[in-house]
C-alpha cells in the first residue's frame, strides 16, 4: 500500500475496453508525514475519491485485483480514502 494525495483527473473519449466506466485519477505520492515524494501517477479509482482527497493505492499486479475477474490494465488503483493518520512523528488529519 501507498499513499498519496488525489491532485487531478484524466478525461479520455477513448479507452481500452476493460477502462470503460472507470475513473482514472492523478494521484502525488506522499510520505506517512505527508512529503510529496517522486512525480504523480495516474490510478483508477474503485472508491469515488476527489481531489485533495489523501488515498490508499496499490501497485503492480495488486492493482488489477479489485477488476477480477476480468483482466484490468493498470499499474496502480486507489483502494481507500484516509481521515487520519497516527504517526510516530506526528497525527495529521486528512480532511
Amino acid at each position: 500500500m501507498n499513499l498519496g494525495r488525489v491532485i487531478g483527473n484524466i478525461w479520455a473519449t477513448r479507452k481500452y475496453p476493460a477502462l470503460e466506466g472507470r475513473r482514472m485519477l492523478i494521484v502525488q505520492p506522499l510520505t506517512f508525514t505527508g512529503d510529496e515524494i517522486g512525480s504523480p501517477i495516474i490510478a483508477l479509482d474503485t472508491v469515488d475519491a476527489g481531489e485533495d482527497d489523501v488515498v490508499m493505492y496499490s501497485t503492480a499486479s495488486e492493482a488489477a485485483v479489485p477488476f477480477r475477474p476480468g483482466l484490468t490494465p493498470t499499474d496502480a488503483t486507489i483502494v481507500g480514502i484516509v481521515e487520519r493518520i497516527d504517526h510516530q512523528d506526528r497525527t495529521w488529519h486528512t480532511v
